[in-house]
């Protein structure tokens, strides 16, 4: 006699670990999106992972993944649900046990259209957006003449103050990542001051740009020009919207618009630090 199976909504939430990284690209996949195993790999060893298995031993039922910043913030990404269980609350009972989780600690992530009226739902209000944008880089428009070059071990510290004195927390448990995750980090230098700092990690077929920390637009433009030098990758980067001269100037360099993301906020009113000197962040994992 064949075994009934549990209804969804006792199927059990358990932590996911870099175990688990085939089973979320499978997710991934499943869903229509690239496997991204590499960013997989980063999130799941430097955050949180939450899943649930399907009881049919066909992989996983959804997973998403958490980065902590501290008791001030969490981001919230890689929300995904398996096609044959979609629209059935699998998502909202995920996102509700990480909310749980997470306590008194505001939550951030970076929605889709799809995904947005689900988190309005939960709490969570929009506080920007930012544009994704892929293509080969042309240098059609040049960029501003400042020096840039790769970073060394040296420049770590400097990076780190740097970034947390412009992301407006202490990331270093994902920065100090960077040099195994990313392909090229490159600084930007002035009268030998680091006024910015930007990395090229791969993904699939291209070369994701970010996080961008940089002191104004041309300091930007000019650490994307150089990581752009050095691949032949077509370049992917998501850019917050506020930053429109950066914006065009990606597009009059060969970059086409993708798709729009929600920034998103839960229990704070925005996010911390220094959005004009923010340009792209590390990762996106919208959901």
């Amino acid at each position: 006699m064949p075994t009934s199976l549990p209804p969804l909504d006792q199927l059990p939430i358990r932590a996911l670990t870099a175990e688990d990284l085939t089973a979320c690209a499978d997710l991934s996949a499943d869903r229509g999106w690239q496997r991204e195993e590499h960013k997989w790999n980063l999130l799941l060893t430097a955050g949180t992972g939450y899943g649930i298995d399907d009881p049919d031993g066909k992989g996983l039922v959804a997973a998403s993944v958490v980065t902590s910043y501290g008791p001030e913030l969490s981001a919230i990404g890689m929300v995904l649900v398996a096609e044959r269980y979609a629209r059935q609350g699998v998502g909202r009972r995920l996102m509700r046990h990480v909310i749980a989780e997470a306590g008194d600690t505001p939550l951030t992530l970076h929605a889709t259209p799809n995904g947005q009226p689900l988190y309005e739902q939960l709490g969570f209000v929009q506080t920007g957006r930012a544009e994704m944008l892929s293509g080969h880089f042309t240098a059609a428009e040049p960029a501003p003449e400042i020096p840039t070059r790769a970073a060394t071990a040296e420049d770590l510290q400097t990076i780190l103050r740097l970034d947390t004195e412009i992301f407006g927390l202490d990331r270093t448990h994902m920065l100090t990542r960077l040099p195994a995750f990313a392909d090229q980090i490159r600084v930007a230098e002035e009268g030998g001051e680091i006024i910015g700092f930007a990395a090229a990690w791969p993904n699939m077929s291209t070369h994701v740009v970010g996080p961008l920390i940089a002191r104004d637009t041309a300091t930007a433009q000019a650490l994307v020009a150089s990581l752009a030098a050095a691949t032949d990758r077509p370049l992917r980067t998501d850019i917050d919207v506020r930053h429109t001269a950066l914006v065009s100037w990606l597009k009059a360099n060969g970059l086409a618009p993708i798709m729009f993301n929600a920034v998103m906020v839960r229990s704070l009113p925005d996010l911390p630090g220094d959005w004009s000197r923010r340009f792209a962040p590390l990762t996106v994992a919208a959901g």
